[in-house]
C-alpha cells in the first residue's frame, strides 16, 4: 500500500507537471500500475504449529497489514510451502534457506516463561523475511525480540523494519543478505 501510493502519486504528479508544460498528457491505468507492483507471495503450512495456529495467522496477517511487496498465504491442501512453522519445547527460532523460504520453530520455552506467542511468531517469521535480530533493543523493535522483555507484547515492526523488508522484496533498495543455508537464528 505504501509503494503503491508513493508510486501513484508521483505517476500523478508527473502527468500534472507534463500537462502543464503544454505536453500530452497520458494516465498509467490503474491495472498496469498495480500488476507491475504486486506483491510477491510467500505461502506457510503452520499445520505443525499445534496450539500456536491462531499466533501464527495473526503473526503472518500484521506483516500483510504492513508491508507491500510481499504477502504471507497459508498454503493450500498439497501446495509446497515457502515457510514451515512447528512448535517444539525448545526455544523459538527460525532456519532461513533463503530469502522467504525456510522454517520456524514456535518454541515452548520462551511461551512458558511469558513470551508473548504472537510477537514470537511475527519476529519469527521476521527472520524469514530477511530480518536479523536487533538485540539489545526496546519493545517498539520487534526484531529486538526477546531482549525486550516478557512484558512486551507489541508484535508490530517499526519502520525502519517494514521499509527493510520492502526493500528486500520490492527491489527498490538493496536489503541485507539473507542468512546463510542452514543458519539457525536464535531468539
Amino acid at each position: 500500500m505504501h509503494v503503491r501510493t508513493l508510486t501513484g502519486g508521483l505517476a500523478a504528479a508527473l502527468v500534472v507537471s507534463f500537462a502543464l508544460a503544454g505536453g500530452q498528457a497520458v494516465a498509467a491505468s490503474p491495472d498496469a500500475e498495480s500488476s507491475s507492483l504486486a506483491a510477491r507471495v510467500l505461502t506457510y503450512d503452520a499445520s505443525g504449529s499445534a496450539e500456536f495456529r491462531s499466533a501464527v495467522d495473526r503473526g503472518a496477517a500484521i506483516w500483510n497489514e504492513s508491508v507491500d511487496a510481499v504477502e504471507l498465504r497459508p498454503a493450500t491442501a498439497g501446495q509446497r510451502a515457502n515457510i514451515r512453522v512447528l512448535a517444539d519445547n525448545g526455544w523459538p527460532r527460525a532456519l532461513p534457506t533463503t530469502l522467504g523460504n525456510g522454517t520456524v520453530y514456535i518454541g515452548r520455552q520462551a511461551v512458558d516463561q511469558g513470551y508473548n506467542t504472537i510477537r514470537i511468531s511475527a519476529h519469527e517469521l521476521g527472520h524469514i523475511l530477511g530480518l536479523p535480530d536487533r538485540k539489545p533493543g526496546p519493545c517498539s523493535s520487534l526484531m529486538s525480540g526477546s531482549t525486550a522483555g516478557t512484558a512486551c507484547t507489541n508484535p508490530y515492526p517499526n519502520a525502519a523494519e517494514k521499509s527493510e523488508v520492502e526493500g528486500n522484496f520490492g527491489g527498490a533498495l538493496v536489503g541485507p543478505a539473507p542468512a546463510a543455508r542452514g543458519e539457525v537464528i536464535v531468539d
